[in-house]
């Protein structure tokens, strides 16, 4: 879902100083330069040990850990689905929270799933958009990547809720984020592979697919049309058949029809 996310909305990207400036991107050149570093630690660190971690662990055991994580990254997106005021998804995920936890070995399997019960991830940035705060100018975060002002804000919140957070000691917490990020970056790893084949500019492919896809989760895949200032209001209405414009005058009373 991410990588076709990306494609769509960053397929149009051309290479660094042919186009304009994004609007939605004001500080351009300062993000360019945290994304090489991020890029420079992917690829001498993260890169290689998600693709040790997919290589050496077995599918199995692999999954079950992307189940776990999931199950308790459905409980904050439970939370965040009634703060934003959608009762009904908040309910079928709390649902799926209880029958993954039940029936799933604590997460460990993923029948909610089977039974129709269907993720739906939503995190305080969706939140805070919903309750109007403006998105804010794209901003990559130092290790993070691609986010906006109003999306770093969300995830020093989400964080707050994270899994690393159960564990009372400082170095289960450290642990069970590395293999959050570890979990995470393997999964990226096809679409990453996506990016480098299609990008002519990888930093603009990225923030374009990124903007494109948190505005449609906002609005939950119907986002608004874009509307532009000199596309006219409203078409001018046509004249009814029953308008109450005067009819030709007819013949006068005693006249004779025109031969």
């Amino acid at each position: 879902m991410l990588a076709a996310g990306l494609a769509l909305g960053g397929c149009a990207t051309v290479p660094a100083g042919s186009a304009a400036p994004s609007p939605a991107d004001p500080w351009e050149n300062w993000n360019r330069k945290v994304f090489a570093f991020n890029e420079a630690v992917d690829n001498a660190v993260l890169k290689p040990v998600a693709e040790t971690y997919r290589d050496v662990v077995p599918r199995l055991v692999r999954t079950g850990v992307n189940n776990v994580l999931g199950n308790l990254y459905d409980v904050w997106s439970t939370a965040n689905h009634f703060l934003q005021g959608k009762g009904q998804d908040g309910l079928e995920m709390g649902m799926r929270v209880l029958t993954n936890t039940v029936f799933g070995l604590g997460g460990l399997l993923d029948p909610a799933t089977e039974f129709g019960l269907t993720r739906r991830s939503e995190d305080f940035g969706q939140t805070l958009g919903k309750w109007g705060l403006p998105q804010g100018p794209y901003f990559v975060l130092p290790l993070l990547g691609p986010s906006t002002v109003r999306d770093t804000f969300g995830t020093v919140v989400d964080r707050q809720a994270s899994p690393s957070q159960l564990p009372s000691a400082d170095a289960d917490r450290y642990a069970v984020t590395a293999v959050e990020l570890i979990n995470t970056r393997t999964n990226l790893l096809s679409a990453g592979s996506l990016i480098d084949s299609v990008a002519l500019d990888k930093y603009s492919f990225i923030r374009d697919g990124y903007l494109s896809r948190r505005r449609d989760a906002l609005y939950d895949g119907a986002p608004p049309m874009d509307t532009f200032e000199d596309e006219p209001e409203s078409a001018p209405a046509a004249t009814s058949p029953t308008s109450t414009t005067p009819a030709a005058p007819g013949p006068k009373p005693g006249a004779s029809a025109p031969r």
